[in-house]
């Protein structure tokens, strides 16, 4: 089976735009090959790579060109995905046909869209997104009132690299007219005929509603999705107020359905504690699917010398909807409520909520997803990334056996229960040390001591020693130890008395 290799052999690697370690490479692509690790691709990257590494021999230009010289080790990289090769069960799939799904019925290529935000804006944005080999648009909800937007509008939460783990916007709707929304959606259309635009649309009342869905409708929009859940539009009933009150969603549902005849799904906020009766509710009202989860309210951080939340706006701040890699867990979780529904079977479920690789988009697929949205990702690191979202997804089916995306839909939810009373509680996993990994840090005993059960204690070579009788499991120390010495023995026993 083949290996991951971490992100965290390449944590200085900044994933250049137009790379210079790829423009003095007369033989490979290294930007595209670290991009494969970073977006946790390894099959793919491996699979890419000729049978006779020319890497062997080089002197590493790439290294010397690279805008931090001598702080990737690319060579050597390469070279550990090159010997990845050896563990390959299958060739790289030839096409997409996998890929291939729907949207209510109508036919997508892929299943990866743009979520309704700033990257699925304009017609440029779109038109390139499009190029680079996303399936559809959800573009950024259209109203008919004014936008003004305040500067700045966005803080992040980041990882020791700089990396965007958790993101605030207080971002608000399109600021461009209705006209000119839907002049962008017909010179897409005509451009795009294949392509999917879902129209994000919110009305202040149900005429709005109505009158908006059939406008879209009108210019090319393949199907409605009605906002019920931005945080940044809550005053005066809009946004996230809508989607916390069940009968406001169905009467807001039936009115947009009253104005077209293409499918409809209600977008809906994550700020509830279930989100199933407002999905009810929205398929009492006419919805084809649904779509979630929406930003969450929060609070990024606050200054310690103004005293003012992130972003700070002339001395004021608000919450604002927080996007990104923390929120999965969170996805996750709705979408797992939504799936396991049965009142919502057969309706569409559009997953969203820190995508950034084709496994975090394969555990929404598991959960019940059709489709997958993505934004926050994007922001970061720009369009291409589609390109290890098709390709990674794609391997993994064929590797699975498994010949549509449809097939793999749902297989994780018998395994998800709302309460931990289901689980076995009379055996335990044992850790395992791999002594030729551990560097002696003593950190596996520190957390151990201090926040678990006192199980672990160094011998006088300073290498973890395990209690069993005081271990119960808990595997803290697999997550907590820098070196990856620490892993699973994979071997269930009757806990020691």
């Amino acid at each position: 089976m083949i290996q991951e290799i971490g992100r965290e052999e390449m944590i200085r690697c900044v994933l250049c735009h137009e790379a210079p370690c790829s423009a003095v490479c007369e033989h490979l692509d290294p930007a595209g090959i670290l991009r494969r690790i970073w977006f946790r691709n390894t099959a793919v990257g491996a699979a890419q790579l000729p049978d006779t590494l020319p890497c062997i021999n080089c002197s590493a230009p790439c290294e010397q060109a690279c805008l931090r010289a001598g702080e990737v080790p690319i060579r050597k990289l390469v070279s550990q995905l090159h010997d990845q090769r050896r563990a390959l069960e299958i060739p790289l799939p030839q096409d997409e046909e996998r890929l291939r799904t729907d949207f209510c019925g109508i036919p997508l290529e892929n299943p990866f869209l743009l979520s309704s935000s700033v990257v699925a804006s304009t017609f440029d944005m779109c038109d390139r997104a499009f190029a680079a080999g996303w399936a559809g648009v959800a573009f950024k909800t259209i109203c008919s009132f004014d936008i003004h937007e305040a500067s700045p509008r966005f803080s992040a939460i980041t990882g020791d690299n700089g990396t965007i783990i958790g993101f605030k916007n207080i971002e608000q709707l399109s600021d461009h007219s209705v006209e000119e929304n839907m002049a962008i959606f017909r010179a897409l259309k005509e451009k795009w005929p294949h392509k999917f635009i879902l129209a994000s649309i919110m009305g202040q009342n149900e005429e709005e509603w109505k009158s908006l869905a059939r406008e879209c409708e009108k210019n090319g929009a393949d199907a409605i999705e009605l906002n019920f859940s931005c945080p940044n539009m809550a005053d005066g009933g809009l946004g996230s107020d809508i989607g916390q009150v069940p009968e406001l969603v169905e009467r807001f549902t039936a009115a947009a359905k009253r104005g077209t005849t293409i499918p409809v799904i209600a977008k809906l906020t994550p700020n509830v504690a279930e989100m199933s009766p407002a999905a009810e509710a929205a398929k009492r009202g006419g919805a084809d699917g649904i779509a979630a989860i929406n930003t969450i309210k929060s609070i990024t951080g606050v200054n310690i010398h103004t005293y003012v939340a992130e972003p700070a706006v002339h001395g004021q701040s608000a919450l604002g909807g927080y996007s990104g890699a923390a929120v999965k867990p969170i996805g996750l979780r709705f979408i797992a409520e939504l799936g396991n529904d049965p009142e919502l079977n057969g309706m569409h479920i559009s997953a969203m909520g820190g995508v950034e690789t084709w496994q975090d988009a394969l555990e929404y697929v598991l959960l019940g997803a059709d489709s997958i949205q993505v934004t926050t990702a994007v922001m970061q690191y720009g369009y291409r990334i589609v390109e290890d979202l098709k390709a990674g997804l794609n391997y993994y089916l064929a590797e699975k056996g498994f010949r549509s995306i449809a097939e793999a839909r749902g297989l994780g939810l018998s395994a998800v229960s709302n309460t931990t009373e289901v689980l076995e509680r009379d055996s335990v996993i044992y850790p395992r040390f791999l002594r030729d990994k551990c560097i002696g840090c003593g950190r596996c005993m520190i957390s151990c001591m201090d926040g678990g059960h006192q199980a672990i204690r160094l011998n006088t070579e300073r290498r973890p020693m395990l209690d069993a009788k005081k271990c119960v499991g808990c595997h803290l120390c697999v997550l907590v130890c820098p070196q990856k010495a620490i892993v699973s023995s994979g071997r269930r026993v009757i806990k020691a008395v």
